[in-house]
């Protein structure tokens, strides 16, 4: 397994640099973070669960670094987290049998 909070930290340093060279992206990048935030419309466990859903789906482990940590500040449990990634788990293979629809699709077509 991974050091997560190890992984932080590399991204982080990375990051600071990528701001140096590119601070427009930078500002960019946290306007984004911050503006499904700002509409208060789900509540910051939600929000948490979400990216932690799209993580695994995304295969992103420095999304998995930051967002397992802010889960666990906003009062996420492992119970919450579990059943995040069981709609995580589904998706990807409900996407794997839509998927197979368009390869039996583009057989019959061939």
């Amino acid at each position: 397994m991974q050091d997560w909070k190890q992984t932080r930290k590399d991204i982080n340093a990375r990051l600071v640099q990528l701001n140096g060279l590119s601070p427009e992206t930078m500002k960019g990048m946290a306007s984004l973070g911050a503006a499904g935030a700002k509409t208060h419309y789900l509540d910051a466990k939600t929000r948490e669960l979400i990216s932690l859903a799209v993580a695994v789906t995304t295969r992103c482990d420095g999304c998995i670094a930051f967002h397992a940590a802010e889960a666990k500040k906003v009062g996420v449990t492992n119970e919450e987290v579990a059943e995040a990634l069981g709609v995580a788990i589904n998706m990807n293979a409900g996407a794997a049998l839509v998927y197979s629809a368009h390869v039996l699709d583009a057989f019959d077509k061939a």
